[in-house]
């Protein structure tokens, strides 16, 4: 039975597993999304973030929605698109990693986990 799930990170230019990890959900530069298929990385691409406009926090989750991915691992993130990506049905999670295959590891170790009311930030600094 296959189980492929579409891992999106927040990322620097120019995605990928080798690219560096954004910090920043709303302003990254890409979305790397990998799909990983009972445990094992199958394809990785990217998606383009919009730019970030008054509002436009939620633009995002519709990104990822089309893209189809099934989780968000962040670094932080605000209660708007945290609330946008619940009701999209995309899981938000936190966890460890400076580039974007240190994230699927962490991911892949179960060191991920989903994101709490303590890890929400509260805006104008770009989650």
């Amino acid at each position: 039975m296959s189980n492929v799930e579409v891992i999106a990170i927040p990322s620097m230019y120019p995605g990928g597993l080798e690219a560096n990890r954004s910090g920043h959900f709303g302003r990254c530069d890409v979305f790397t999304l990998v799909s990983v298929n009972n445990g094992e990385v199958q394809s990785v691409r990217t998606v383009a973030n919009a730019e970030h406009s008054e509002g436009g926090c939620l633009v995002p989750v519709q990104i990822l929605q089309q893209a189809g991915a099934t989780s968000l691992v962040v670094a932080g993130i605000g209660m708007r698109p945290r609330i946008g990506f619940a009701q999209a049905g995309i899981e938000v999670l936190v966890g460890p990693g400076d580039t974007v295959g240190e994230v699927i590891a962490a991911y892949q170790d179960n060191q991920v986990r989903p994101i709490a009311d303590s890890d929400l930030c509260g805006g104008g600094h770009g989650h």
